[in-house]
């Protein structure tokens, strides 16, 4: 397994991870959004640009549900 292989790895469990927690915290909403973040990058980095692309959309929602939600 190379080191872009275990990068995509760790972003897509990350990201798994946060979105199960999420009713917990508000920070596992803002930690969703670095995850999908590290997955848009993966994405480009593999050159798969659709996924990196759904995954850069999916930050921005995130970000956008961390920073509404009540603290």
């Amino acid at each position: 397994m190379d080191a872009l292989t275990l990068f995509g790895l760790f972003a897509v469990t990350a990201m798994l991870v946060c979105y199960a927690f999420e009713d917990r915290s508000p920070w596992f909403v803002l930690l969703f959004a670095a995850s999908c973040a590290l997955g848009s990058a993966y994405g480009f980095l593999q050159g798969a640009w659709p996924f990196g692309l759904v995954e850069a959309i999916w930050a921005l929602v995130a970000l956008r549900r961390w920073w509404i939600r009540p603290r």
